[in-house]
């Protein structure tokens, strides 16, 4: 394209700015009226839209950890143990389950669930951590603790 006038020549984008503008339509083609249609309008709800979109995922992120340890210490209060005490008995007897998985175990596997506050139990018993109301169950499991006990 051969220009006469250097304002001719700099006033032209080329066609890259078909596929710019192409872009920003296509974000803004479920919006209704003139944010659909005008660029200059929709360029502002597509960017606002987009700034809401990655806060969001952090916020879900946050709100998915909120309900999973909601789930596991509702399971452990069913199990008359405290929550901190449940997670640190769990690391001292090597099941190093995250809250998600945890968290599934107490909505959806209450019997697996019920057997890993057995296990965190028995371990916060022998290691006489806080938090654990002694019942008569808890003979019937078997840890590392206990036996080197002579439990």
């Amino acid at each position: 394209m051969v220009f006469t006038t250097a304002v001719n020549f700099i006033r032209s984008r080329g066609p890259d700015e078909i596929w710019r503008k192409r872009r920003i339509f296509k974000l803004a083609a479920h919006y209704v009226g003139r944010k659909r249609n005008c660029y200059s309008i929709a360029v502002r709800y597509v960017h606002r839209a987009l700034v809401y979109a990655t806060k969001a995922r952090k916020l879900r992120k946050e709100d998915m950890a909120n309900l999973w340890e909601t789930r596991i210490i509702a399971g452990c209060e069913q199990h008359n143990i405290k929550y901190n005490t449940f997670r640190e008995s769990l690391v001292r007897s090597d099941i190093l389950l995250n809250r998600q998985t945890l968290a599934n175990l107490a909505c959806w596997e209450p019997y697996t669930f019920k057997a890993l506050t057995d296990i965190a139990k028995r371990r916060a018993v022998d290691d006489g951590l806080a938090g654990v109301i002694k019942e008569d169950s808890l003979d019937g499991i078997i840890t590392k603790g206990s036996l080197y006990r002579g439990k």
